[in-house]
């Protein structure tokens, strides 16, 4: 690496000293992932840091420092200007800047108003992605936020699973009002509500004395259920329809689960229509002969209506949501024409 300062002029210089090169040189703008562990980088990455003349990073306490230097990386601590970091790359020389977590936008645009103004002669720029993300990434740091919320918010920090339960509820009902509106947007916001109480759950019982657990525990015992009940793609077990995924499914819970009637694991806490659904369901899907109880009342007549509805394929929860909207926009509608009445 051939000792230059920022103003691009080389240090040996004289009557004996060669013609300064036309080469514009090279600037990498070499960006990592704080979600990656530091030293875990690319290929390229690692070709682009051994070739390089110079390697400049504005930021001492940069993760990755260590290891590259490490692995015999030096690392200058510096801050240039794009200006700067030009001059520096005159004669044909290859700088690489290790970006801070802010991704350099001093630095970039900088070079591209440089590049702009069409006045210079610009070094070739190059965006190298060391490390990326991989899918779900983002979750790491949802957990993060959640642990220092936990640690420093005093409302967040008196929560208990009890306290938080019934947010657990209106958050479900406000992602199925999402899904069912249509709204694409909200029902993104609604799955990220959905989410944070898994992960406000998990992190408040990692405080159990007795038996605590965390998110990883959370996401390895679905990941593990999940395998288990699809051996369809994780084992030799074959199923080309849902028809045969759904009896697959229910095999293995069943081996699981161990239960000893078709009514166990049904909450009996959900909503009256989606809760005797369900138990049509289970009745239906173990080939049971089960009569609906008779007796006197709208509750019987509910039953036998929401039984019919599971066994015509009908979510009869949705069913009537779906007619409550239409009832509801009636009324609008009524209070809109009383409106115009009263004005005339």
């Amino acid at each position: 690496m051939n000792a230059t300062s920022f103003d691009g002029a080389p240090d040996a210089t004289g009557p004996g000293a060669p013609a300064p090169s036309t080469d514009p040189g090279r600037i990498v703008l070499l960006t990592t992932s704080h979600r990656v562990a530091p030293g875990l980088l690319s290929w390229p990455a690692w070709q682009a840091l051994r070739g390089a003349d110079q390697v400049l990073c504005a930021d001492g306490a940069h993760p990755q420092l260590p290891y590259l230097r490490e692995a015999g990386i030096a690392v200058d601590e510096a801050s240039p200007t794009a200006q700067e970091l030009v001059d520096a790359c005159a004669g044909g020389r290859t700088l690489v800047v290790v970006a801070t977590g802010e991704g350099e936008p001093r630095l970039t645009d900088g070079l591209a108003r440089l590049a702009g103004s069409g006045r210079i002669q610009m070094p070739d720029l190059e965006l190298l992605p060391a490390s990326y993300d991989l899918p779900g990434a983002r979750l790491l740091d949802l957990v993060q936020v959640m642990d220092r919320i936990r640690a420093e918010c005093p409302w967040s920090s008196q929560q208990t699973h009890k306290g938080l339960a019934k947010y657990g509820i209106e958050e479900a009902y406000e992602l199925v009002e999402a899904i069912e509106e249509g709204d694409r947007d909200e029902l993104r916001e609604e799955l990220g509500d959905v989410l944070l109480q898994v992960v406000f759950h998990a992190r408040i019982a990692e405080e159990d004395e007795d038996a605590p657990f965390s998110i990883d525990d959370v996401a390895g015992g679905i990941v593990a259920k999940l395998i288990h009940r699809h051996p369809h793609v994780f084992g030799d077990e074959t199923a080309t329809t849902p028809e045969e995924v759904k009896e697959h499914w229910l095999r293995t819970k069943a081996v699981e689960k161990q239960r000893t009637s078709v009514t166990e694991g049904v909450p009996l806490g959900q909503p009256g229509l989606a809760l005797a659904a369900k138990l049509a369901s289970r009745v239906r899907t173990a080939g049971l002969d089960v009569e609906l109880p008779r007796g006197e009342g709208v509750g019987y007549e509910l039953l036998a209506t929401a039984a019919r509805a599971e066994a015509e394929g009908v979510d009869p929860e949705a069913a009537l949501r779906a007619a409550a909207r239409a009832y509801r926009d009636a009324i609008r509608a009524a209070e809109g024409s009383s409106g115009a009445d009263a004005g005339d």
